[in-house]
């Protein structure tokens, strides 16, 4: 299989920091654990006290600016913030209460809170050593800083030092949370700390140490399911601050050696240590061995990758270019594909989906991390990573106010790029595209106007995730469900968590559920998780991992073939790993499993409509099922209309803007909502299938009202009001499955529908079902000559001029001079070789994929595509 040129991009710099990555160990076991004089021995010309200072220097200027920096206007309100905060928390710490450092936050039980603790400690000591052109006193104030210093000697012998007592509660906040705050106040006050209390640094290192209960002697275990991806660049970026803190040049080279390995690519074949979170060939990112997490854990990575090249810039370390090139590949395929108008997609949220922060937040955080790798990088990369930032502010329907960055040198930097006329502002990605990423199980479809976002699972990949009391009502998330964003769109009037907590769980846009009632985890067990020691279930155990907090599902087929700018993907349904286990007598009989209903589904994604098939859609244990089509969400006070008309030619009875099940055959409808200046048309196509036709879907709009706090135990009780409007197709307990087919048109007006009527019922409109069972589903674009197939069984199957052997996911298209491109993807991820035949007169090879076979037979051409180890990949073909 040839690499791509994402792929190139990604491996080869990644390849280069790996190959630095043992000469590094083999220099920490050398390295002295003092500052001083070089050791020529360890590596010629290396001075560990100067690396130390540059280091320290750049962590300083990163959290607290420079003289430079923050002389500029532009950065004078992030300084007023950190100024407020820190005057918040110092007022905090002087109302504390018996039991309490910070007033409101008890100690001795709540990790959570001693967590938060030594977060204000930090920010109040940030606000010290923050540079500026105003006078302030708090700046360089010594008797402020004795106060961090004493309180940090008070958590410690009160709260933290005593190891028996110790790390309860969530294992982050004592391995990751809690030393990242006191690593960064020991940085912060180093001075400071030397001079009033020496021995309390050498104190926190050990305690520190040992709390890192995953690891190995009080260090990175890189075999430790806990040590991997985001947070075992936490953890390592944790440990060299205390290496330079400390003049303990071997932690600080080891941990870097140790955080290297966060960005080679993942080989899912071949996982180091075992581990497959990471960044993946196809711009996928998993974190939690399962979970598709770009939007909240691929976060925390980017801004902590982009961090190491500003700490170790002007140490002899690394090559920080080697590690800038492989974070800009993750900008440009894993990051830009799902920010739509500035707004992060929720497919790749995990449980951040149920808080109350945007994904206009989120998305705040990328762009400061590419506008600071804009700052290390040249020529056309600088270009083009500024351009993105611009191109980000530009189409954001939401400001982005700098003052959430976290430094102020990027907030200076920022506002230099948007003053540079010579930069245009340009997305790294076309404005038509498609993205399979199949590794975690996503698929985003881009059109000027739109973009359209699937999630999916199988048993790589989890159903959903739910932890900590949040993400209360997951259970459907990742069994085909979509978002489709509108161009120029507010998009927190449109999703975020106003859309989990009003819109059904059960009506997900894209989700067949059965009809029944279903408990949060809090619910079924009075605990944010299910609590039984002695069967393997503790807050963080595996078992809790797998059946609880995120479990796959037990379908194999998931994924899709992409052709240039067009994608197919299918989907069979399957229970997830609890409910499998339940079966087997696997898990404990107080544990609760729920069993899904079943379909198989494909999407055709073209350039004006995403098709959507679905077969065999019902329950095996007799239920009533509800397929949704689409949800969608408005404020209480728009104007929303449902607009139609029947196959016998009469408009849809609830036209003013009513609801009800359709009394006939439906051709079209329309959603509109005049408030937001927004609407999605949906056709409904004939069947193509042994029990297809055209469904009678029922229309809700209503009005509901529900508390955030649905969704999140932690959110405040903030009731949201949304009118929500909801298209799907019923069936009651006992029916047998069916066939559904429509297309999702969005930006859709009356007359666009219309065309689809007048010409489908004569069969010469655009879209073509051409088959629709549970073995096969394809669909013909006339108008762009594509015909798109999946395929779901073992045998031979028949879609248009099409035979396939197996299951596959295959796209073909004829050009006007008669070149035929085609590519094919291997949905299980699990066979070796992917055949089908092209009916017709033989073509010859004008291009093929490396692994891509084609030979004349009899009425046709044979194709051999070789999907071994492809991770679910597209091969390509041109012939003629």
């Amino acid at each position: 299989m040839p690499l791509s040129r994402r792929t190139l991009l990604t491996t080869l710099p990644a390849s280069a920091l790996l190959a630095v990555a043992a000469p590094l160990r083999a220099r920490a076991a050398t390295r002295p654990t003092t500052t001083g004089t070089a050791d020529p021995g360890a590596n010629p010309g290396s001075d560990p006290g100067a690396n130390h200072a540059a280091l320290l220097a750049n962590t300083v200027a990163i959290f607290a600016g420079t003289a430079e920096s923050n002389a500029r206007p532009e950065t004078a309100a992030k300084l007023a913030a950190l100024t407020s905060t820190a005057r918040a928390r110092l007022a905090a710490l002087d109302g504390a209460g018996p039991g309490e450092l910070f007033k409101g936050l008890p100690l001795g039980t709540s990790d959570a809170n001693l967590n938060t603790s030594y977060q204000y400690l930090y920010e109040i000591a940030l606000a010290t050593r923050a540079p500026g052109p105003a006078p302030s006193d708090l700046r360089d104030n010594a008797d402020v800083r004795r106060r961090v210093i004493d309180a940090l000697a008070r958590l410690h012998d009160t709260y933290y030092g005593d190891q028996s007592k110790g790390y309860y509660g969530n294992w982050f906040n004592w391995e990751i949370g809690i030393s990242a705050s006191v690593s960064k106040t020991l940085v912060l006050l180093k001075e400071e700390l030397a001079a009033y209390r020496p021995g309390l640094t050498a104190t926190y290192l050990a305690s520190m140490d040992a709390y890192l209960r995953n690891g190995k002697d009080g260090d990175v275990d890189l075999d430790s399911r806990f040590h991997t991806g985001a947070n075992l660049a936490d953890i390592t970026t944790n440990r060299i601050l205390q290496g330079a803190v400390t003049g303990d040049d071997a932690r600080v080279v080891k941990a870097v050696a140790d955080q290297l390995t966060v960005y080679a690519t993942v080989d899912p074949y071949n996982p180091r240590h075992g581990v497959t979170d990471g960044f993946y060939a196809d711009g996928s990112f998993i974190q939690h061995d399962s979970v598709a997490y770009t939007g909240s854990y691929g976060k925390v990575l980017l801004t902590r990758a982009v961090q190491t090249v500003k700490i170790l810039d002007g140490t002899d370390y690394i090559n920080t270019a080697d590690l800038v090139a492989v974070v800009r590949g993750w900008v440009a395929d894993g990051f830009a594909p799902l920010v739509f108008e500035g707004w992060m997609m929720e497919i790749v949220k995990g449980r951040g989906v149920s808080r109350t922060a945007t994904g206009y937040t989120d998305v705040a955080v990328v762009v400061e991390a590419v506008v600071d790798l804009s700052g290390h990088t040249t020529g056309p990369d600088a270009t083009a990573l500024k351009g993105y930032a611009k191109f980000v502010r530009q189409t954001s329907k939401a400001a982005l106010d700098p003052v959430v960055f976290v430094s102020p040198v990027s907030v200076a930097r920022y506002a230099d790029i948007l003053a540079d006329t010579s930069v245009p502002a340009a997305d790294l990605g076309d404005a038509a595209s498609h993205t399979a990423f199949n590794a975690m199980d996503r698929t985003v479809h881009r059109r000027p106007g739109y973009a359209f976002a699937l999630a999916r699972s199988s048993n790589r990949i989890s159903k959903y995730e739910y932890m900590s009391g949040e993400n209360l009502m997951p259970w459907f998330q990742g069994d085909g469900a979509h978002h489709l964003y509108l161009t120029g769109q507010d998009q927190t009037l449109a999703f975020g968590v106003d859309y989990y907590t009003t819109v059904s769980p059960y009506r997900l846009p894209g989700v067949t559920a059965p009809v029944e009632t279903r408990r949060t985890i809090p619910e079924l067990y009075g605990t944010a998780w299910y609590d039984n020691p002695e069967r393997g279930f503790t807050s963080s155990s595996e078992s809790q991992n797998t059946y609880v907090y995120f479990p796959r599902g037990t379908n194999t087929l998931s994924g899709g073939a992409r052709l240039g700018t067009y994608g197919a993907v299918g989907l069979v349904l399957g229970d997830d790993a609890a409910y499998a286990a339940k079966q087997a007598g696997e898990l404990p009989d107080d544990f609760v499993a729920y069993r899904n209903a079943a379909a198989t589904k494909s999407w055709f994604m073209f350039d004006d409509e995403i098709v959507v098939l679905a077969a065999g859609v019902g329950d095996p244990a007799g239920r009533a099922v509800t397929t949704t089509l689409d949800s969608r969400i408005a404020a209480a006070s728009d104007t929303v209309t449902v607009t139609g008309r029947l196959r016998d030619g009469s408009d849809w009875p609830g036209a003013d803007g009513g609801g009800g099940t359709a009394p006939g055959p439906v051709d079209w409808l329309r959603y509109a909502d005049a408030g937001q200046g927004v609407s999605v048309g949906y056709v409904f196509l004939d069947g193509g299938g042994e029990r297809g036709g055209v469904p009678r879907p029922t229309v809700a709009l209503d009005t509901v009202t529900r508390s955030r706090r649905v969704v999140r135990t932690s959110n405040p009780d903030t009731p949201v009001t949304k009118r929500v409007f909801s298209l799907s197709v019923d069936q009651p307990a006992g029916a047998r499955r069916l066939s559904t087919a429509h297309a999702l048109v969005p930006n859709a007006t009356e007359r666009q529908l219309a065309a689809y009527e007048r010409y489908g019922r004569y069969g010469r409109g655009p879209l073509t079902v051409v088959a629709n069972t549970t073995r096969v589903q394809a669909v013909e674009h006339r108008g762009l000559s594509i015909l798109a197939a999946n395929t779901f069984t073992p045998g031979t199957h028949h879609a248009g001029r099409l035979t396939i052997d197996g299951a596959a996911s295959v796209l073909v298209r004829t050009s006007r001079d008669g070149t035929v491109s085609l590519a094919v993807s291997d949905p299980t991820t699990e066979r070796g070789t992917v055949s089908l035949t092209l009916r017709g007169r033989w073509l010859r090879v004008v291009a093929t994929d490396d692994g891509v076979r084609v030979r004349r037979v009899l009425g046709g051409t044979r194709i051999d595509v070789d999907t071994h180890q492809a991770h679910g990949h597209s091969l390509t073909a041109r012939l003629r």
